[in-house]
């Protein structure tokens, strides 16, 4: 149960509580939701879909994650719509 789970530190989150999060880049642009999260030897990677169903990988590293506002359902992030 959730409950059993340690208390996350500053700056670490459960997968679980980043899936749904809405990405936001720093233009302001929607860039979709994160549906899923993959696991590589050198990091986190945010999968994230947009409406259109199209999808980016964006890695979960502080170079491009600026902020996660669970509060507010945002994950804001420098990543261009065109990449």
């Amino acid at each position: 149960p959730r409950e059993a789970l340690p208390e996350t530190k500053e700056d670490e989150y459960y997968w679980v509580d980043l899936i749904g999060l809405e990405v936001v880049n720093a233009a302001g642009e929607q860039l979709g939701k994160v549906a899923g999260l993959i696991e590589t030897g050198a990091s986190d990677v945010l999968r994230v879909v947009a409406d259109n169903g199209s999808e980016r990988l964006l890695p979960f590293v502080a170079a491009v994650v600026v902020a996660v506002e669970k509060e507010a359902g945002l994950i804001r992030v420098e990543w261009g719509s065109d990449w």
